[in-house]
Parts: C-alpha cells; sequence; structure tokens
C-alpha cells in the first residue's frame, strides 16, 4: 500500500489530543473542508492505537503531550506506524524544540506543524501527507535547515559546545551577541517563552549559574564573533 488517497476519494483522518477543546475544533474545522472525513478522536497512546487499529485512517493528527507522560505522541506515532505503515502521521503540537521535531521525524512522522498554523496551512498539510509528501510548517523547516547545516560544519571539524542541540547554539551565539531575549526572539522566530526555555537548558547543560558566565562559555567556544 502506498498510503495514497485515490482520487475523488475522502481523506479519513483521526485527530489525536488531550485537549477536548482543541481536539474538537480541529475535528470541525477538518470535517468542514471538502474530502476530508473525521474517523476517529483520541486522547492518549492507547485511545490512539485502538482508534487506528479500528478505523484505519489515512491521516492522523497528533499532539506530542499526551497527558501526564513524557510526550508520547512520540511513541504514538512509532506505534501506529508498526501497525499500519500506509497511514500518515502529521504532528501539531506546541513544541518547537529540536529535540521534539527530529525524535517525530525519526519515528516517521511525514509533517510537523506548530499549533497557531492557519486553517489553510492545516488543510494544505493533511492532503499533502496524505498523498505522500512530507510536509514541515516554515519554523520547523528553517530549524531543519539549521540542523542539517549544523552537521555538514560537523564534518569540517568538531563543533563547538557538542553538549548543546543546534538551536541552543544558535540561541547562545545571539546571547554572546549581545542581544536580548526579545531580539532573539524576533531573530529566531521563536515565543520569548520558548527563548527562555533555552537558556534555561543551556545554563543547565554548561553548569553556568548566570548569563554572563555563559557568555564567557560561549566566547571560549568561538561563538558571538563575527
Amino acid at each position: 500500500m502506498s498510503g495514497e488517497v485515490p482520487e475523488g476519494g475522502a481523506v479519513r483522518i483521526a485527530v489525536v489530543d488531550d485537549h477536548p477543546v482543541f481536539r474538537m475544533g480541529m475535528a470541525a474545522l477538518l470535517c468542514s473542508l471538502p474530502g476530508l472525513t473525521v474517523v476517529a478522536e483520541a486522547e492518549d497512546l492507547e485511545s490512539a492505537v485502538a482508534a487506528v487499529r479500528a478505523h484505519g485512517p489515512d491521516v492522523v493528527v497528533m499532539d506530542l503531550h499526551l497527558g501526564d507522560r513524557t510526550p508520547s505522541g512520540v511513541e504514538a506515532t512509532r506505534e501506529i506506524l508498526r501497525l499500519r505503515p500506509a497511514t500518515a502521521v502529521l504532528v501539531v503540537t506546541m513544541l518547537d524544540d529540536d529535540d521534539s521535531v527530529f525524535a517525530s521525524m525519526r519515528a516517521g512522522a511525514r509533517g510537523y506543524l506548530l499549533k497557531g498554523a492557519a486553517p489553510a496551512e492545516i488543510e494544505r498539510a493533511v492532503r499533502a501527507v496524505a498523498n505522500g509528501e512530507v510536509i514541515l510548517g516554515p519554523a520547523v523547516a528553517s530549524r531543519a535547515v539549521a540542523h542539517l547545516t549544523g552537521l555538514r560544519s560537523a564534518g569540517a571539524g568538531p563543533v563547538a559546545l557538542p553538549e548543546l542541540t543546534a538551536r541552543e547554539r544558535e540561541v547562545l551565539d545571539l546571547v554572546a551577541r549581545g542581544l536580548d531575549n526579545l531580539a532573539i526572539s524576533r531573530r529566531l522566530v521563536l515565543s520569548p517563552k520558548t527563548v527562555r526555555n533555552h537558556l534555561s537548558s543551556i545554563l543547565t547543560k554548561l553548569q553556568a549559574a548566570t548569563r554572563a558566565e555563559a557568555i564567557v562559555r560561549a566566547r571560549q567556544a568561538g561563538l558571538g564573533e563575527g
């Protein structure tokens, strides 16, 4: 099975999200669009797998945080594709960190959007993954490019501060250049909260007590120059 939807056939969708309001809103949006139909809703890993087993959807729209567990949407994606490889998983989540993006893609997700994407973008993504395409939201796509660029650079020599993710190095580089959190959020198209979370992770990984100490470490590693 190729996973492609026959011409003229409706795309059958399951929506997986632990927030009922978002889940019902997503289902209502998708059902309002021509050629799309929601055949199941689920709120956690177990019910998501059961829904796929019972209904065999073409597409699963998947959140990553399902209840109080660690991001179980990645595990759910893996289980769903093991059960039904023809199903396309489209992640729609608030999580925009590198680890979540690449863990999802490694698990087999065919698309990744952030919550807050416009209805037209969601529709386009659902139709694209149903037809075998891979689609990333704009912010996620730019991150993937940065990650791949970092991998190419790594082939030419050691990566500065390898304990950090590519995005964390990018944030730290801007901190070392003197940008404040708001400027960094605008430059990288991230929310201020996400920037703060990255900085907290950076301080922890570098065992730095303050922002100033992290800047010193960054400059010693060659970041913040040019």
